[in-house]
């Protein structure tokens, strides 16, 4: 398996400022989206990934996030064996994101 790409909230914030169409999931229970989310970001909890798989593109490029990047990792490391091309793990997750001040 290869190493999965990464990005770094600050990495974001400047893509998601820039206007930039991105595909980003959320994999996170209920309970913990209710808390803030980023803006356009697609809710599907980890444990729905398998049966959810046609809602997740398998060429493009698509951000995975979490409460700290660790969840996410797996799952983008979860699709990649399916086949998926372009899964992204933000690092970090939201807890970097939090301290931009972004939630």
């Amino acid at each position: 398996m290869s190493e999965i790409p990464q990005i770094s909230a600050e990495e974001l914030q400047q893509r998601i400022q820039a206007g930039e169409d991105l595909i980003l999931i959320d994999v996170r229970e209920d309970e913990e989206v209710a808390l803030g989310m980023i803006p356009g970001a697609l809710h599907i909890p980890m444990g729905e990934i398998p049966y959810r798989m046609s809602d997740i593109p398998e060429e493009d490029e698509v951000i995975f996030i979490c409460r700290s990047g660790s969840r996410s990792q797996r799952v983008c490391q979860y699709l990649e064996a399916q086949g998926h091309k372009g899964v992204v793990n933000l690092s970090g997750g939201m807890i970097d994101w939090n301290e931009l001040g972004e939630a």
